[in-house]
């Protein structure tokens, strides 16, 4: 890879599979090279697939089919910022619907373990909006939520 910092995750013999469906889903994402193992290896035999080159919205990562022994948890996420209502719904329901989870305010996780923020700009806006007490009331309407829902933090924020 060209990047000289990489975010290598790791999965159980899918790392392919996520890889392509990260490319489908997100913009500026692709899948890079795919290399197969020169020998037998802890989870796999030789041939293979070892290692994935991938990027997420222009964040190089490496997808390494390390086997069952480490599995992804919420310590580590892709936070995605989206425009508008239409983007939001897109991407989540790409995850959720292709065997993911929903998860509390805006987060969700992918059938493969990884966790996702879908963050709407308007969210963040409201949350750190210089009036403490529309910040509040859009924080404490994204508490209530799975997916966030654009229109009822703004109602919130303006009270």
């Amino acid at each position: 890879m060209v990047s000289k910092n990489t975010i290598c995750l790791w999965y159980d013999n899918n790392a392919l599979d996520a890889a392509k469906f990260y490319a489908v889903t997100f913009p500026d994402s692709t899948v890079g090279a795919v290399h197969h193992a020169p020998g037998d290896f802890p989870s796999g035999k030789q041939g293979d697939v070892l290692t994935v080159e991938f990027t997420v919205m222009g964040i190089p990562c490496l997808g390494l089919n390390g086997g069952p022994a480490f599995k992804h948890n919420e310590a580590f996420s892709f936070q995605v910022a989206t425009d508008d209502q239409a983007e939001t719904d897109r991407l989540w329901n790409a995850i959720v619907d292709n065997g993911g989870q929903t998860s509390a305010c805006g987060w969700c996780k992918d059938k493969w373990g990884l966790n996702w923020q879908i963050t709407p700009r308007a969210l963040t806006a409201a949350i750190t909006d210089p009036d403490p007490a529309a910040a509040k009331r859009a924080f404490d309407a994204m508490m209530e939520m799975t997916k966030i829902d654009i229109a009822t933090i703004e109602a919130a924020r303006r009270g």
